[in-house]
């Protein structure tokens, strides 16, 4: 009868350390996804910032190719 309370207990703690190993392993991945966040974060902003300026190229060239009839030298 002594060798059940033993077995209990080593499955105890193997199942103790096992949740230990579980929980390292997410805390990585948590922390490895915080990561992976701020990066998208920080490469959303340099997309904010290249399709601003696209579009300005764009509005340029819009107003170059297409002057207003207002625009246009001896009403043509």
């Amino acid at each position: 009868m002594q060798a059940q309370p033993a077995n209990a207990t080593q499955a105890k703690d193997r199942n103790y350390m096992q949740l230990g190993h579980s929980l390292a392993r997410l805390a990585r991945a948590i922390g490895q996804t915080a990561d992976l966040c701020e990066l998208m974060r920080t490469n959303l902003d340099a997309m904010r910032v290249l399709s601003a300026s696209h579009a300005a190229q764009f509005m340029t060239v819009a107003m170059e190719l297409n002057p207003d009839d207002d625009d246009r030298p001896d009403g043509e």
